[in-house]
């Protein structure tokens, strides 16, 4: 693959540049004209999930035998998430490249073939959407500091407790769901996948963002809700372990995201100022512009080759959490601070909402927080340092 602002890159091959192309017709075609209205509305259509599974967009990382494609190369991913972070509207298709990065993971990697059978047909199918509810009102980053409790009874656990900033949260009907199945910090955590028709399980408020205005984020209670033993993930107590094992993808997914909208943002900024007039003079011919864009560029360029050889890596199966935390941090630090300077270049038409910059300036900002925040991945680099 090639591109005019970043250059060549090896780590694809010619079907993977089929497939963007396909990503990018998606886009087009199922998100574009509806993103304003579900904008407005908070959350997108169940629709969209349905259309991305026939497409091959969703699911693709499911075994064919339950409807799926069977593709376990992570560069799959990546190029998807790449061309929906790319696209103006991302935030609608936030979901879908959720489902695929972080809570399908769950589904195919830690159910035995009973559960299989029972939940990714739907999944593949896009008729089931999934979400994974770990934070809490108090825990934020502290996934051992869980409090929701599943006690229990018979041949069903009891569950208690609240779940808050969940994505998909309010289309999901599948929630993985991080509770205490005992008093150990780490041990006495447990995953429960809980329907979301169950009797004591509501959806709060869909949560009003700064940014993603199109990807529904919910407050989740479960109150005495029933959840049989046979949707325990795993087995008991190894919840915290598995949640481990999952995060350096969410994190490098997270990276690779920020670095494609980086590209895409400073690529509308340079068509922008090649046009804009200030003084008789496109903006693009003043020494500062020319600097802001020299140095970014760069930045982004640098950051090109670091990711994908992150990507690389992850596709062989060698990416450590330590290198997922590192790429976290530093692509989204660096996407919040490049769409900040790209807006600056745009003058007052940065700060309209007609225009893709405004967009990416306030859907930028979450990165750092979410998966993660920097100073959390930071603690996880400087530990691997021994201080």
């Amino acid at each position: 693959m090639t591109s005019a602002l970043i250059g060549e890159r090896s780590l694809y091959d010619d079907e993977h540049a089929l497939l963007r192309s396909t990503v990018r017709a998606f886009a087009d075609r199922h998100a574009a004209p509806h993103a304003e209205r579900w904008r407005t509305a908070g959350r997108v259509d169940r629709a969209l999930f349905r259309e991305a599974a026939r497409a091959g967009i969703l699911g693709f990382n499911i075994p064919e035998e339950y409807g799926g494609g069977g593709v376990t190369d992570f560069r799959v991913n990546a190029v998807i998430g790449e061309e929906f972070s790319r696209h103006p509207a991302s935030d609608a298709l936030a979901g879908i490249g959720l489902s695929n990065d972080i809570v399908v993971p769950y589904f195919t990697g830690l159910t035995d073939d009973a559960q299989k059978a029972r939940w990714l047909p739907g999944i593949a199918a896009g008729e089931r959407v999934v979400a994974v509810a770990m934070t809490e009102p108090g825990t934020g980053s502290d996934l051992a500091g869980i409090a929701t409790t599943a006690v229990r009874e018979g041949d069903a656990y009891v569950v208690n407790g609240s779940k808050v900033f969940i994505s998909n949260g309010q289309n999901a009907d599948l929630v993985v769901t991080a509770v205490r199945t005992g008093p150990d910090r780490h041990g006495g955590l447990s995953l429960l996948v809980i329907e979301a028709d169950r009797p004591g399980f509501t959806r709060g408020r869909n949560l009003e963002k700064i940014g993603l205005h199109a990807q529904d984020t919910s407050e989740l209670f479960f109150q005495d809700v029933r959840v049989p033993a046979a949707n325990l993930l795993g087995a008991e107590g190894t919840g915290f372990r598995s949640l481990m094992r999952n995060l350096a993808q969410e994190r490098i997914s997270i990276a690779a995201n920020a670095m494609a909208s980086i590209e895409a943002v400073l690529e509308r900024t340079v068509d922008y100022v090649r046009e804009r007039k200030a003084f008789g003079r496109t903006v693009g011919s003043f020494q500062n512009t020319r600097f802001e864009l020299a140095d970014m560029v760069t930045t982004a360029r640098v950051g090109r080759t670091y990711l994908d050889g992150l990507l690389a890596r992850h596709s062989r199966g060698g990416l450590t959490a330590v290198d997922a935390a590192a790429a976290k941090f530093w692509a989204t630090e660096n996407y919040v601070g490049i769409v900040g300077r790209c807006l600056q270049l745009h003058g007052a038409y940065g700060y309209m909402m007609e225009y893709p910059i405004a967009h990416a300036y306030l859907d930028s900002r979450i990165t750092t927080i979410y998966g993660g925040t920097t100073e959390i991945m930071k603690e996880i680099v400087a530990k691997d340092l021994g201080l």
